[in-house]
């Protein structure tokens, strides 16, 4: 049995679509979830588009802000094996949503085909004919001046005129551009729904991190103040820092606080850990009264600000045995056998200084109210970036639900999600809104392990919603490579954190003066650890490497390329003990490559291989490397040059490229 079809009327309009739209790269989980941008950069669109038969395929992208109706147009163009790409601008810090719209192009097919004839040199006189019965059904579609010149140019193509002077007509550029604008979209296909891009403020792309503890900012012997970290600023901003993170300020708990060293008996004049919050004096909306009072806090948030410095604050969801809530809301804590709260565990660890709230509690809508009232209270203090502890340890849904409420007030607040845990929930806890994230770059080490893992961070579909902030030490975490590599290796894990990543930071003082003692052999918990004691830190030791730390830091200000992720890419070099990858703008201006020695032992040296014809640099024309940590310039010429790293001298180079002028290029 055949199915006849109707009247060309009476066919629904999809069943006439021919064109086909696939693997969006900005597609999350089928539009569950936004794609990420920050504020001046963007968007860059690739799908697969594909259509049946021979025909040309044409591509528009269309965008609009957040609460508008009127679309924005850009074409899309095709690039290489049915894969398409078109972009556009984020300029206001509100949501994006995109579309695509694709149709099969009889225009595009009739002058291509014409080219051809043309070349070939036959008669084309009837071919000119189909073509002007096209370009006179777009002059129906059109109006005012542009129908006047699409029927002029039917008038041409049918004109008495030699072939080829009707067909000059034809292949015009300003015909091909309105038959374009005018196409005939009656069945162009067009993605489902509507994809949604969040925007950023640009800080959420590139910023370096700088953890201090407030307590630990005076003189020896004393509790700092913030009055102190004020004294600080200046420091924080030579090294080249833009945010000050500090750990929870708040009142510190007494009832089985920890003493130095993590131990389960406090001596009487032990501080505590800041994570162990609140006591009678008040909880996460207090602040601890040896630190200051709040004017004291607002004033350090000015003076930050004043000089390009966002102060950071951590966000820790748990209690000490004396926070207020334990005894104005048992209700959002678990309940041992016993009649106890229950405290938090690790198994084996056991953190009794600890009260995790219960997320299943029947109260929960006070509980999730009340928790975002803290990120409420703190923006109201001028806060607007927040470090959040282990999010993985609450619902997915509270986060979603907290962050989107968040957001929809105050956009340009950043959420940097602590969540060392599976790469799965990390991502999703990317998805759910959290500005950035922890990575496991501590622990990467080896250029396979490097390479492996940043490839994925910032060429799969996960660079379009997880935005990589690369930490080589916490006051958890003292790697191995820290403990034994001696001073290059903190050089090492300095460079490959800043270049690697937009956004990194580090644990000082403990790494600019080098801090690498574990607790006890096999353990990355610090000796004498500043969670859980003062620190006396000489920040003008000579051996410090604050002037090295400030290097870095200048060239990824001076330098465009280090401060996005989307250009990572790893290059061929003939040493596993040496990584070299590259960075660059997108008008290809500011290119940068960099070189690591990974053993902080012994001199490497192997032969670099580059992309020369991806940077329009022909294989004999010589070239200029600047060598922006050591100063050095070298000419180069060729793909394949010899370098060499002695990580005792610089275990890294960081090159900028630069073209010479023709002359010496060619001499």
């Amino acid at each position: 049995m055949t199915h006849e079809i109707g009247r060309e009327a009476d066919v629904p309009p999809e069943d006439r679509r021919r064109v086909v739209i696939e693997n969006v790269r900005q597609d999350i989980d089928c539009g569950r979830f936004p794609a990420k941008r920050s504020l001046g950069e963007s968007v860059v669109v690739e799908a697969d588009i594909i259509g049946d038969g021979h025909e040309s395929l044409a591509c528009d992208l269309k965008f609009r802000l957040d609460g508008k109706a009127r679309w924005s147009t850009r074409t899309m163009l095709h690039t290489v094996n049915d894969r398409w790409r078109g972009e556009f601008p984020v300029k206001e810090t509100i949501a994006h949503w995109f579309t695509i719209e694709a149709w099969a192009d009889p225009f595009a097919t009739w002058r291509a085909d014409m080219l051809k004839r043309l070349a070939a040199e036959q008669d084309v006189s009837a071919d000119l004919l189909i073509g002007a019965r096209l370009v006179e059904r777009a002059a129906q579609r059109a109006s005012g001046n542009e129908r006047t010149a699409l029927q002029a140019a039917v008038r041409a193509m049918r004109s008495r005129a030699a072939p080829q002077k009707r067909a000059e007509a034809a292949i015009a550029d300003g015909l091909v551009a309105l038959m374009r604008k005018h196409a005939d979209r009656s069945a162009a296909t067009r993605l489902e729904r509507e994809i949604q891009v969040a925007v950023d403020p640009a800080k959420a792309t590139f910023s370096t991190w700088y953890e201090m503890f407030p307590r630990s900012a005076a003189a020896a012997g004393q509790h700092g103040t913030f009055k102190d970290v004020e004294k600080r600023l200046p420091y924080v901003k030579e090294l080249g820092f833009d945010v000050l993170y500090l750990p929870p300020v708040h009142p510190i708990g007494k009832t089985h606080r920890k003493g130095k060293n993590n131990s389960i008996k406090a001596e009487r004049d032990d501080v505590g850990s800041p994570w162990a919050i609140g006591s009678r004096e008040g909880g996460h909306k207090s602040i601890h009264a040896q630190l200051g009072t709040m004017a004291d806090f607002h004033r350090l948030v000015r003076r930050a600000k004043a000089q390009g410095i966002d102060i950071a604050l951590d966000i820790a969801f748990q209690c000490s045995p004396d926070h207020p809530y334990v005894k104005k809301h048992p209700q959002w804590f678990r309940m041992r056998p016993d009649g106890s709260v229950q405290y938090a565990e690790n198994p084996p660890k056991k953190y009794e200084d600890i009260y995790p709230f219960d997320f299943d509690t029947e109260d929960w809508q006070a509980l999730w109210e009340e928790l975002k009232s803290i990120f409420l209270f703190w923006i109201d203090q001028g806060v607007r970036i927040f470090r959040v502890d282990n999010p993985h340890t609450k619902p997915f849904r509270f986060w979603e639900w907290l962050i989107s409420g968040i957001k929809a007030e105050h956009p340009y607040v950043i959420f940097l999600a602590e969540a060392f845990t599976r790469p799965k929930v990390m991502y999703h806890l990317a998805k759910l809104g959290f500005t950035q994230s922890y990575t496991y770059f501590a622990w990467r080490n080896s250029k396979w392990e490097i390479t492996d893992y940043f490839s994925e961070l910032t060429q799969s579909q996960a660079a379009e919603f997880f935005r990589p902030n690369a930490w080589p030490n916490t006051p958890d975490i003292l790697t191995e490579y820290l403990q034994s590599g001696g001073r290059p290796a903190f050089m090492v894990r300095l460079v490959l954190a800043a270049t690697l990543t937009a956004n990194y930071g580090v644990y000082g003082a403990a790494f600019e003066l080098m801090e690498n003692v574990p607790r006890e052999p096999g353990s990355e918990e610090y000796l004498n650890s500043e969670k859980y004691e003062i620190k006396a830190w000489d920040l003008a030791r000579s051996d410090s490497l604050r002037e090295f730390v400030a290097w870095v830091n200048r060239i990824r200000r001076e330098n465009r390329a280090l401060q996005s992720n989307f250009s990572l890419r790893f290059r061929g070099i003939d040493n596993d003990q040496l990584i070299c990858y590259s960075k660059q703008t997108e008008d290809g201006r500011n290119v940068i490559i960099t070189i690591v020695n990974l053993d902080p032992r012994h001199t490497q040296s192997g032969w670099v291989d580059l992309p020369l014809a991806g940077w329009g640099i022909a294989e004999d024309e010589a070239y200029e490397v600047h060598d922006l940590l050591g100063g050095a310039r070298y000419r180069w010429q060729g793909a394949r040059n010899y370098v060499e790293l002695n990580p005792y001298i610089l275990p890294a180079h960081i090159f900028r490229l630069n073209r010479l002028p023709r002359s010496d290029a060619q001499g």
